[in-house]
């Protein structure tokens, strides 16, 4: 598009960014409430030389998605709740294959078919875990669609960088909200290169062990000599079924996120160095948690905002260290709980954790998160009490 502001939808900026970083396959199946997404990026595939795809169901979407990419093309796909249940096995196959692409998942009530258009938040662990076998994943969570460009762009720039699917976990309200989205000029846009092999095709190896964890990749059909399967395979693509080679393969694939998360993680704060109660959110709720944190200063109590922008990685240390010095966290989600247990688990016990079960009837609430506030500073004084009793 034309440098400016624009009134986008969160679907039809996430197209913009998807077109603005340079992908040009979209492969999909046809689910509620994503379909904006599809719409937008079909007006736009003539004017800039994309393809989009429509395949018999989720499970071939992404197939689709793999096999472009590795053909050069930045390609992507769009689904709700039951759309990426379908698509896990090719979300391991992505990782395996260490395929860039992106999958954007536009959450919904569930479980199965739930309600289409109404909001949730309850794919974010099965984002982390879905798939089987170990491996490590990247998840991002916007909150505006102002963030469904930028973060799309970020996706984009984390597969390139790292060989890996990125997931977008957006949901409905993100997702159909209609807000100012500032498109930049293409030259100050950051666009990630894809990290290309440049030496002789007779010693390229896909797989190979390198520094970073991240060898380069070919476009098939240039030339190149490898094989490409999800099983155990050495650095030449070819299966070698070991114990060995299964630990040369694992180990990377976890270790190129998890040494880097550092780098991959963004979070906002806001007030979090002299917190009594620090809010952890993400997405719709983070906006909703807005609300509930200025009402609570405004009654005196000191409150902290920590908003994750990366879920996954999950920003472990940061809860550890801000665990050891605050009263409570207050983790509200639209579900009955999935992150909330990340925070308690990294809480290691020195602070309460209180959970927010934000109803999709409730998204433009605040009220229970308010109490949700108070009650995190009563707690600790309570525990505190039962300590010195049993003492």
């Amino acid at each position: 598009m034309n440098p400016g502001t624009y009134n986008l939808t969160g679907n039809q900026a996430c197209a913009e960014g998807a077109l603005s970083s340079g992908c040009r396959l979209l492969g999909y199946y046809p689910i509620v409430p994503s379909i904006e997404v599809i719409e937008r990026f079909s007006k736009r595939c003539p004017e800039v030389g994309a393809t989009l795809i429509q395949m018999e169901d989720e499970i071939s979407a992404l197939a689709a998605v793999l096999g472009a990419s590795w053909t050069g093309k930045k390609s992507m796909t769009v689904t709700s709740g039951p759309g990426l249940s379908l698509m896990m096995e090719h979300v391991g196959l992505g990782v395996m294959l260490e395929t860039p692409c992106v999958i954007v998942d536009i959450q919904r009530s569930g479980p199965s078919e739930g309600i289409p258009n109404s909001p949730g938040q309850g794919d974010m662990m099965q984002a982390r875990w879905g798939s089987h076998g170990d491996y490590e994943i990247i998840a991002l969570s916007p909150n505006s669609p102002q963030e469904m460009f930028d973060l799309t762009i970020k996706a984009f720039n984390l597969s390139e960088r790292y060989r890996t699917p990125v997931l977008i976990m957006s949901d409905e309200c993100v997702g159909h909200m209609t807000e100012k989205v500032i498109i930049p000029e293409a030259s100050k846009i950051e666009i990630e290169p894809r990290k290309y092999y440049g030496g002789p095709k007779n010693k390229y190896l896909p797989f190979e062990w390198s520094q970073d964890f991240v060898p380069p990749i070919v476009d098939i059909g240039k030339g190149y000599k490898f094989h490409v399967t999800g099983l155990t395979h050495d650095d030449k693509g070819y299966p070698i079924m070991n114990e060995v080679c299964q630990e040369l393969n694992v180990h990377r694939l976890i270790n190129k996120i998890r040494l880097n998360a550092p780098q991959i993680i963004e979070i906002e704060e806001d007030k979090i160095e002299d917190a009594e109660v620090v809010v952890v959110s993400y997405g719709i709720t983070s906006r909703v948690a807005l609300n509930a944190i200025q009402e609570a200063r405004k009654n005196g109590i000191k409150v902290g905002s920590l908003r994750l922008i990366t879920v996954w990685p999950f920003p472990e240390k940061i809860i550890t260290k801000l665990a050891k010095k605050i009263k409570a966290f207050v983790v509200p989600e639209i579900n009955y709980g999935q992150i909330v247990f990340e925070v308690e688990r990294c809480s290691h016990g020195n602070t309460n954790t209180v959970f927010v079960s934000h109803k999709a009837t409730q998204v433009y609430d605040s009220d229970n998160i308010l109490y949700a506030i108070e009650q995190g500073v009563k707690e600790k004084e309570i525990k505190e009490k039962i300590i010195e009793y049993n003492k």
